[in-house]
């Protein structure tokens, strides 16, 4: 099943290290423009490799990056290994600290249909398209996707635990995170890891663009190669491996704004979910997500001035005309972009996932300020999508809609990056993988 291998990480060298806050940047889909201009302030910051500036970003980040390597600013680690990284973090309303662990490492890069990797939801082609040229001229890649395997009985946690005891790196994260890097070059134990995975299959949560990018470059690259073996560097890809039978995996809901959509009525849009749905109008908007939690089918349309509370009709769900199987039509996101993204507001379903109308949020008082601002004309606020919920509809060989999961916290880039470059990539004659 899954093939996955140590890697020689190039890291920051050890003085920069010792500062790693600096270094730090949020992944490229979700740092802001405000926190890009920041971050820019630090020229060696790892936003210059992950979201490098335009013109020409991606000649400039290939650039860049073979200058931190004459200069010595990023060093690559003599033995490979495997990077143990844990997350700590607190949610909103409660007290109790959670610890999400997980290993990175590089992976085979399985095209889909090999039904290794499993994909959950579908990707915004523009921003493959980017990540793809980026992996072109870098050939690096700079930042871990986020990949789920399954193992009841917690069989690597100890050996990422005792690993964590002497950290490499610590540092607190732009969303409030405490993020722990620590490393493992025992072989014997990292056989272990290699061992276990190699019979799971991967869900892919989160980086589906980066990993679609990948799986561009490897096809192209194997065209290419007249002598192409599955060894080489364009082979694999940098995931972060977490056990889906944590009990602090987290997934926050994503909630949907439109915009821009001529001859938008409210009247009109209630109008046409009056058979569908069941209609309440609400109060106070400012609770509105709170009276959803937990409601199958439900969900808040914020407008400008009113807000109110739709519940699909249990026996509307048949009427569902997408060819999709049971887990994949009972979802919420489903239903949402069904009967109202569609069916109510006029945006077809093959043309939701390329729309310049549809945009994401998953801050609920972000999305009603937009719409008291009126830089959105509608905010449709969700629940979040269960882990089991992803398990099926990934069995089911299906997919959700675009940005259905939000999973919390996200990674960071700047602890490691993992090249491709055949020399780079290379495992030493020293080394006993």
């Amino acid at each position: 099943m899954a093939d996955i291998q140590p890697f020689r990480a190039w890291r920051y060298n050890q003085d920069l290290s010792s500062s790693i806050d600096e270094l730090t940047s949020p992944l490229f889909d979700v740092v802001s423009d405000k926190q890009r201009k920041a971050l820019y302030q630090n020229p060696n910051n790892s936003i210059y490799l992950s979201v490098p500036q335009q013109p020409n970003a991606a000649e400039k980040a290939a650039q860049l990056l073979a200058e931190w390597k004459i200069k010595g600013i990023v060093v690559q680690d003599k033995l490979p290994a495997i990077y143990v990284y844990y997350q700590y973090f607190k949610l909103a309303g409660s007290s109790k600290e959670y610890c999400r662990k997980g290993f990175v490492c590089n992976i085979r890069a399985y095209d889909w249909e090999e039904g290794v990797i499993l994909r959950h939801e579908n990707t915004i082609p523009s921003a493959v398209n980017d990540r793809i040229e980026l992996l072109e001229k870098t050939e690096l890649n700079v930042s871990p996707t986020h990949g789920l395997y399954t193992d009841e009985n917690h069989l690597l946690e100890k050996y990422m635990d005792e690993a964590i005891l002497n950290p490499m790196y610590e540092s607190e994260d732009y969303q409030g995170v405490r993020d722990v890097l620590a490393v493992i070059h025992d072989a014997r134990v990292i056989e272990k890891f290699i061992s276990l995975i190699k019979d799971k299959k991967i869900i892919l949560a989160d980086g589906h663009h980066r990993y679609e990018g990948s799986l561009a470059y490897k096809q192209r690259m194997q065209k290419q190669n007249a002598s192409h073996t599955g060894k080489e560097g364009y082979n694999f890809h940098l995931m972060y491996l977490t056990n889906t039978e944590s009990d602090d995996l987290r997934i926050l809901p994503t909630h949907r704004l439109l915009k821009g959509l001529t001859d938008f009525n409210e009247e009109l849009i209630l109008k046409k979910l009056e058979a569908d749905f069941i209609i309440k109008p609400l109060e106070d908007a400012d609770t509105a997500n709170e009276i959803i939690t937990g409601k199958p089918w439900a969900f808040a349309l914020l407008f400008k001035e009113n807000a109110y509370k739709v519940r699909l009709k249990p026996e509307r769900l048949a009427t569902m005309m997408w060819p999709f199987p049971e887990e994949v039509k009972k979802l919420d996101l489903t239903v949402m972009h069904y009967f109202i993204i569609e069916k109510a507001l006029g945006i077809l379903g093959k043309d939701q996932r390329a729309s310049t109308h549809i945009a994401f949020d998953r801050s609920f008082s972000d999305c009603l300020t937009k719409v008291i601002r009126e830089e959105v004309q509608l905010a449709i606020i969700t629940n979040e999508v269960s882990i089991e919920e992803v398990k099926a509809v990934c069995a089911s060989g299906f997919t959700m809609p675009q940005k259905s999961t939000y999973f919390y916290p996200k990674v960071i880039c700047g602890f490691v990056f993992a090249s491709i470059n055949e020399t780079e990539f290379r495992t030493p004659v020293y080394s006993p993988f």
